[in-house]
C-alpha cells in the first residue's frame, strides 16, 4: 500500500506516520531531554532537480537550498506544534542531529525513509542514497518528530504549508503561493 502525500506546487512531499520501532527503541538517546514519547514522524521529500550521489558544485548548493527550506519549513510546524504544548523537533538533514532539543543520538533520515515507506536505497562511499520511486536519486529527505499523535502532526503541516506560515517578505526566498497542496497515491495517511 502506498502512502498518502500532500504535493505542494514546488516538488515537495510530506507525510505523517507513527513511529518505527527503531525511533520508539531509541527515542530516549535520540531525544534525550524528552519526558514523553515520540508519537508521531513526518516525512519531507523535496525533488533536487538532479542527482545527488556525487559531489559537486552543483550538488551541493542544492542540497543547502534544500536543507533551508526543510529548516523553515520545518522549523515553523515545530513552533506551532509546541505552541499547542507539544514536543516536537527537526532533525538537520546534513547532521542527523535535533535542531531544537538537546543532542542525542544521530537519526539517519534515509533509514527512517525506508523503513516508514519502504522506499530503495543504495550505498556509495559509506553513505546512504534513498532511491525514491519516481524521482531516483534526485531526492533530499527529512524527518521532523513529535509527541503529537500524527493526525495533530499532519493538520499543523498542512495549516503551515497551505497558509505559507514562514516569512513572507523580500528576504524569503519562499512565497506563500509556494504552499499549496493537493492529494495524490493512495492508501492511508498514516500507516
Amino acid at each position: 500500500m502506498r502512502p498518502s502525500f500532500y504535493s505542494v506546487s514546488y516538488p515537495m512531499l510530506y507525510s505523517v506516520h507513527p513511529p518505527s520501532p527503531f525511533i520508539c527503541r531509541y527515542a530516549n538517546q535520540l531525544l534525550p531531554g524528552w519526558s514523553c514519547p515520540i508519537a508521531s514522524v513526518l516525512i519531507v521529500l523535496q525533488h533536487a532537480g538532479c542527482g545527488l550521489v556525487e559531489r559537486s558544485p552543483i550538488t551541493e548548493t542544492q542540497k543547502h537550498l534544500l536543507r533551508d527550506r526543510f529548516l523553515q519549513i520545518g522549523g515553523a510546524i515545530a513552533a506551532q506544534l509546541q505552541a499547542q504544548g507539544y514536543h516536537a523537533d527537526v532533525f538537520d538533514p546534513k547532521t542527523g542531529l535535533p535542531i531544537l532539543s538537546q543532542t542525542g543520538r544521530f537519526m539517519d533520515d534515509v533509514a527512517v525513509v525506508r523503513d516508514c515507506l519502504g522506499y530503495g536505497t543504495m550505498e556509495i562511499d559509506g553513505c546512504s542514497i534513498l532511491i525514491h520511486p519516481e524521482w531516483g536519486n534526485s531526492v533530499y529527505p527529512a524527518v521532523l518528530v513529535s509527541s503529537a499523535v500524527p493526525t495533530v502532526v499532519e493538520r499543523v503541516a498542512s495549516r503551515v504549508i497551505d497558509t505559507g506560515g514562514l516569512i513572507d517578505n523580500s528576504t524569503s526566498r519562499l512565497r506563500r503561493s509556494e504552499y499549496h497542496h493537493s492529494f495524490i497515491g493512495c492508501g492511508s495517511l498514516t500507516q
